[in-house]
């Protein structure tokens, strides 16, 4: 058995669970030993008491009790990458540095994994180390049918300090949609708050949210409030238009649940916008039949931050996916008839 340790808590290995860190201290070390030994009371911070899922802060003190010469089995190895998805996620990649990575995501391929879901961005990170020892980590995610911008982090600090601007609103994102119908005011918000439907599971593609009025969110357990500003750019006559949306709070499902509820569903949506074509009277529905495509038209095209490390601003721009740009090339519109930032006099 080893002697009592007492290891301070680095510069960059803030502002994470204590089990991950220990585990990175000694990796031979199994989760359970770790649980049971905060549970006993054998692991401290500044002495005092905590669970394997407390976060830790730089200079704190942290107790390592005895541990044995020879620990658990060392965990199997995750399984590798393939040489295909390493190359697919990596001609992904529209931005790199020695502290972000930005890719543009694939429409289809979810950023995470969940119930059946095997293939994700944050399992095939493990071919954007570049040379670094840790994948790098993902700071906020974008729904599996959702294409564009999507960034990782490759140090903690970088991952912390972009977390918190999220966290208070400091980073930008645009997103083009090809909506069903017109939406008028050409230029407006929408302030629907969102809840969890009832009998819908995690956040994911299972889950499905409703919106309400803003005055019923108080007294409707786990509502939130959500806000959307949006920019009708184009249209075809009456029946489809492209328009830009800003994401003011970042709700699950927010920007497809907000065009719906105005009756302009973002077109392929089916879960929100129906199967159907027709104007109900309540609204269009989310397909346009024809040579449309039925895949959600839904791209974060847009994302602008400050860097963490060099504190100047970054704008990071995304190409759509194929089946956008065959819409986009039937309606006769490109790229550049956009402004980069609709909203940017707002």
């Amino acid at each position: 058995m080893s002697a009592v340790q007492t290891l301070t808590v680095g510069e960059d290995e803030g502002d994470q669970r204590l089990d991950r860190w220990f585990k990175k201290q000694f990796p031979l070390i199994s989760q359970g030993r770790v649980e049971k030994m905060c549970r006993k009371g054998e692991i401290r911070v500044d002495g005092g008491r905590v669970k394997a899922a407390t976060r830790l802060e730089v200079g704190q003190q942290v107790r390592i009790p005895p541990l044995p010469d020879t620990a658990a089995p060392a965990p199997v190895a995750r399984s590798a990458v393939s040489a295909a998805d390493a190359k697919l996620i990596q001609s992904c990649v529209i931005y790199r540095d020695d502290h972000i990575i930005a890719i543009n995501k694939p429409a289809g391929l979810p950023t995470q994994g969940g119930s059946g879901q095997t293939r994700h961005v944050d399992g095939l990170s493990e071919a954007l180390k570049f040379g670094f020892e840790d994948k790098p980590r993902l700071v906020h995610r974008l729904d599996k049918d959702t294409s564009g911008v999507l960034l990782l982090a490759r140090t903690r600090m970088a991952a912390k300090a972009l977390t918190t601007a999220m966290r208070h609103k400091e980073t930008r994102k645009i997103y083009w949609a090809l909506v069903a119908g017109v939406p008028t005011p050409y230029l407006g918000e929408i302030r629907y708050a969102l809840v969890k439907a009832p009998g819908h599971g995690r956040r994911g593609e299972g889950e499905k949210m409703i919106a309400l009025p803003p005055r019923e969110v108080d007294e409707t357990p786990g509502a939130k409030r959500a806000h959307t500003l949006y920019a009708t750019l184009y249209r075809v006559g009456s029946r489809a238009s492209w328009v830009a949306m800003e994401p003011i709070t970042g709700r699950t499902h927010q920007l497809r649940v907000h065009m719906a509820e105005i009756g302009h569903p973002i077109v392929g949506d089916g879960k929100y916008g129906g199967s159907g074509q027709e104007n109900m009277g309540d609204g269009w529905g989310a397909q346009l039949g024809g040579v449309i495509s039925k895949k959600l038209h839904l791209h974060a095209r847009m994302m602008r931050f400050e860097h963490p490390e060099t504190r100047k601003p970054v704008t990071i721009t995304a190409d759509m996916p194929d089946h956008m740009k065959q819409s986009w090339d039937t309606f006769g519109w490109t790229e550049d008839l956009a402004v980069e930032d609709p909203f940017e006099a707002l």
